[in-house]
């Protein structure tokens, strides 16, 4: 009960159901989920680890706000992780891995061109995992399994501007092709590039004050 807690709260909060700054209390949310507090008291720890929820105990449990110097960290570490998973991943890819990965990046593309950024950020998953899957190490898909819901709150609010474009799906084709070369130290660089560039443009939304809260 505690992980359909997770999930259901980590949703409403990357989706904007539950505002940046926001107060919650466990009592609340329990009716809300038609749960008893012990496991949306699970699920709110877990939150706080993630970053997604700040506690101060006997003064507040709130939504976290978008903080830029926490999200430049995040996507440092995202970043990192990414180029050793495909460092790892790629030599060990196989035909059906790279057909997932094809029809994941067409899911993706279907889902752009209808603006759905609820299915093409799943799709964009999708195209990921396989390569952290592929990698073999469980500490990789952990740790970006747990920092992949902050960004997302970035993602949902400004998806146009960030990853709902032709470049992606370019750039996922261009990284199923190194991949189908067994390159893995291009498609490293490459994905590096990736998160470089979506780094900057993040950089430049706080900048702007379009993500503020």
């Amino acid at each position: 009960m505690s992980d359909a807690a997770y999930d259901r709260l980590r949703d409403a909060i990357v989706r904007g159901e539950l505002a940046p700054g926001e107060k919650i209390k466990d009592s609340d949310l329990a009716e809300m989920l038609g749960l008893s507090r012990t496991p949306v008291r699970e699920a709110l720890t877990r939150l706080v680890e993630s970053g997604l929820i700040e506690a101060k105990p006997g003064v507040y449990t709130r939504v976290s706000t978008l903080n830029q110097d926490d999200i430049a960290a995040n996507l440092a570490v995202l970043k990192a992780l990414d180029s050793l998973a495909m460092e790892s991943a790629v030599p060990r890819l196989t035909d059906r891995d790279l057909h997932v990965m094809r029809q994941a990046n067409k899911n993706f593309a279907a889902a752009v061109k209808k603006q759905d950024v609820s299915k093409a950020l799943a799709a964009d998953d999708a195209f990921h995992s396989v390569i952290i899957d592929a990698a073999g190490n469980p500490v990789i898909k952990r740790i970006i399994e747990q920092l992949h819901p902050q960004l997302h709150r970035i993602l949902y609010r400004k998806f146009s501007g960030l990853l709902g474009g032709e470049e992606t799906i370019n750039h996922h084709n261009q990284l199923i092709l190194v991949c189908e070369q067994g390159d893995a130290e291009a498609a490293a660089t490459m994905s590096g590039e990736h998160w470089s560039h979506l780094s900057d443009l993040i950089r430049g939304l706080f900048a702007s004050n379009e993500l503020s809260g």
